[in-house]
């Protein structure tokens, strides 16, 4: 009888229902998962804890054991620690170096713990050699904490968003506003032509500032402008000058008549207040 050599069987090929792929290798589908994959043993390795400098992983192994910051067990935090900084220089040792300075202070701290203390010069008992760091490390928790209370503040374009109006302009021509320094400057004008026209007469004259409100606005009846300086009668002397200014300041407070000017540096007009309709 003659031997036939079988050849292997290969397994079957999963059914491929509507073409869908579970994955793409290099642009081509893939209909099942590879039998042979390999996983480096330190892939999955995650790191739980992610501190942001030495100081930062001190205060977490102090804080998570409950231990007092004044009197910190040196020996248990920095076997922990060390632990830790093992774990680090196997994947980035650029980064261990920072915590390997840590580290070293620790252990110095630690052996000159153990040596006898020595008294100071003047008798004093010798300084912790943990003062420096439990000094640190309390500035370091107190910094953190006002950062995370600083983080919980509600912040523009985070937490909340700027309100922004479209406010519609209107089409009425609207004359700039007088600034104060015009309006000095035509007061100046004034008394500077006033005292062109003054004499030596002495009288005392009774001015009433209501009585010379009254009269600006009869000099604005029935008129749309009145030039500022025109409102002002020089030939009379300084009193009335005043007086007329201060009758006009009060008719501008009450909103009885409006001071405009067209542009800068142009003429001062005055009119009567209305309202438009």
């Amino acid at each position: 009888m003659n031997e036939t050599t079988l050849a292997p069987v290969a397994a079957p090929q999963p059914e491929v229902v509507d073409q869908v792929a579970i994955a793409r290798l290099y642009g081509e589908p893939l209909f099942r998962m590879p039998q042979d994959l390999y996983i480096p043993p330190d892939a999955l390795e995650v790191f739980l804890e992610a501190f942001q400098g030495p100081l930062d992983l001190l205060l977490y192994l102090i804080r998570r054991q409950n231990f007092n910051i004044m009197d910190i067990p040196l020996a248990d935090v920095t076997r922990q620690y060390l632990a830790y900084v093992d774990q680090i220089r196997l994947h980035n040792l650029e980064l261990a170096s920072e915590y390997l300075l840590m580290a070293a202070m620790l252990i110095e701290i630690k052996s000159r713990m153990l040596l006898p203390p020595k008294k100071n010069a003047d008798g004093s008992e010798p300084d912790d050699p943990r003062a420096d760091l439990v000094r640190r490390l309390v500035e370091y928790e107190q910094i953190k904490l006002a950062a995370g209370m600083l983080e919980q503040l509600p912040l523009i374009g985070r937490d909340f968003l700027r309100a922004q109006v479209a406010v519609e302009q209107s089409l009425a021509p609207r004359f700039p506003d007088v600034h104060p320094d015009d309006l000095r400057e035509a007061w100046a004008q004034i008394l500077q032509r006033a005292r062109l026209n003054q004499h030596h007469t002495i009288s005392r004259e009774q001015l009433s500032v209501r009585e010379h409100m009254s009269i600006v606005l009869r000099k604005l009846q029935g008129r749309r402008f009145v030039e500022f300086h025109d409102l002002f009668d020089t030939t009379r002397g300084m009193p009335v000058l005043v007086v007329t200014f201060i009758a006009m300041l009060e008719l501008s407070r009450e909103r009885l008549l409006e001071v405009t000017q067209a542009e800068a540096f142009a003429p001062i007009y005055v009119r009567l207040a209305y309202e438009t309709t």
